[in-house]
């Protein structure tokens, strides 16, 4: 066997892009977001590696080493990338545990393929865990994992976190192939979840479709236990920090206001292009406050961001075009010659440009119809300005902790238009009063600490009573 490693990171992409350089040179470039920072910080302190797919079909690299990190890729064929990633996860998954917004697609070939990947996955995670090692398997795309992983290798610490939500029974009841999943995921000594809500929809399923005494947060398996509880994920505070006090971002974030003609109040929307994100509630919600004159389009300015995602998937493409017609209402409606009421991007930013956008925006609109958690949220209240508001979504997992924000349920367009205008017309001190308060939590609970909380809960799991690798 090759060089094996005590901590084992599993996720369906590896943390790196390839990208090409000036001179025709293939490379690989960092990914951003708080996961990497956080295992990059782990896995230094505990000769670690991470499983995942390199981002192109077709056969996988070699094992590689980026800035110290170990990254072992997994390949994946132009009709896994269908079958697995686009179809099972994105089309079936996806939708069924954000709430059905759009109705899921079941194929028994994408199941098969999902399978299939899962098995790759655990395999390759088998073949470099030394000697009772810790796997932390990531997200709804490797839920057979823990299982697999598990007959393969009984000696290890499994994990697994899901960073979006867990569904209502009777929404997960729609599941061809449920109990498969369930099955899978208790393979695991310790799952977790974004709030507590997500890991009692587990424990309710299990007992429903599995029979299995649950006592607490704990499965009762017979031969081991599994606890299943809330990790709320974060943001990584201190490198945010730094980059959005930097002379340049500062300088930037002056420019964008200039730039828009120095008005009163920006708001601000940053989201994947994703049904799940409200931006269509977002716009209309937008729309009508200028058509009532409760918003002035020479005074007040909405930002939309909304970076490209699943572009090949029928959904996304509808999305985009409707979200794209919406803009072009609003602005044909209440735009002036050289003054536009909303500024659309539909493109990705780096992280200086985001906390930029960040720090200009006096009033941040994060309204999901059901989110994980919502780490915008969080960036918003780590770079904005101390008098800053944030309007966030009670379907977003941040709204148990950002509880100090002005929350709203985006489906009630008319609570939505009234939580941006108790926004946008707060006394200074109050915002700020707000504001203080979250942006305290947030710096308590930094993408770090998550990860030593996690850790932690999952070495406090109840130990199998196997610590032998299967031959």
């Amino acid at each position: 066997m090759s060089h094996t490693y005590d901590f084992v990171v599993a996720a369906n992409r590896l943390p790196v892009d390839r990208v090409t350089g000036e001179e025709g040179n293939e490379g690989w470039r960092r990914s951003p977001g708080g996961l990497v920072t956080a295992m990059d910080a782990v896995m230094r302190g505990r000769d670690g590696a991470w499983v995942g797919w390199a981002g192109d079909p077709g056969e996988a690299p070699a094992p590689f080493d980026d800035a110290g990190m170990q990254l072992h890729p997994v390949p994946l064929s132009e009709q896994e990338i269908a079958d697995y990633y686009e179809g099972h996860s994105n089309d079936t998954l996806w939708p069924v545990y954000h709430d059905v917004i759009i109705t899921p697609t079941f194929k028994r070939s994408w199941r098969g393929a999902y399978r299939a990947v899962n098995k790759r996955f655990a395999q390759a995670c088998a073949d470099i865990a030394a000697e009772g090692a810790t796997v932390w398997v990531h997200d709804y795309q490797l839920q057979l994992v823990p299982e697999m992983l598990r007959e393969l290798r009984p000696d290890l610490r499994i994990g697994w976190f899901n960073h979006i939500p867990f569904p209502a029974v009777e929404l997960f009841a729609q599941l061809p192939g449920r109990e498969e999943i369930l099955e899978g995921l208790l393979g695991a000594d310790f799952l977790g979840f974004q709030r507590t809500e997500d890991a009692g929809n587990f424990l309710r399923a299990v007992r429903q479709y599995l029979d299995l005494d649950v006592t607490g947060d704990v499965v009762d398996l017979g031969e081991r236990q599994v606890r299943a509880a809330a990790v709320p994920i974060s943001i990584d505070v201190e490198g945010l920090r730094e980059i959005v006090e930097s002379d340049s971002v500062q300088a930037r974030a002056r420019e964008i206001r200039e730039q828009l003609g120095n008005p009163e109040k920006i708001l601000l929307g940053v989201d994947r292009l994703d049904y799940t994100k409200g931006i269509r509630h977002r716009l209309k919600a937008f729309g009508e406050l200028l058509a009532d004159e409760r918003l002035d389009p020479s005074k007040h300015k909405l930002i939309q961001v909304a970076t490209p995602s699943r572009e090949r998937v029928k959904a996304y493409m509808d999305l985009r075009d409707q979200i794209e017609l919406t803009v072009g209402r609003i602005n044909g409606d209440f735009s002036s010659i050289g003054a536009t009421a909303l500024t659309y991007l539909h493109r990705s930013f780096d992280r200086e440009e985001m906390a930029a956008m960040f720090a200009a925006a006096d009033i941040m609109l994060v309204t999901p119809l059901r989110d994980g958690m919502n780490l915008v949220a969080k960036e918003y209240v780590t770079c904005c300005a101390d008098d800053g508001a944030l309007v966030l979504s009670e379907f977003a997992g941040a709204a148990t902790e950002l509880s100090d924000a002005y929350l709203c349920n985006p489906h009630d367009i008319a609570g939505l238009k009234q939580q941006i205008m108790k926004a946008v017309d707060a006394p200074a001190p109050q915002r700020r009063q707000r504001m203080d308060s979250m942006r305290a939590l947030v710096s308590e609970n930094s993408v770090q600490q998550w990860a030593k909380n996690y850790l932690a809960s999952l070495e406090a799991a109840p130990k199998a009573p196997s610590t032998q690798a299967a031959s």
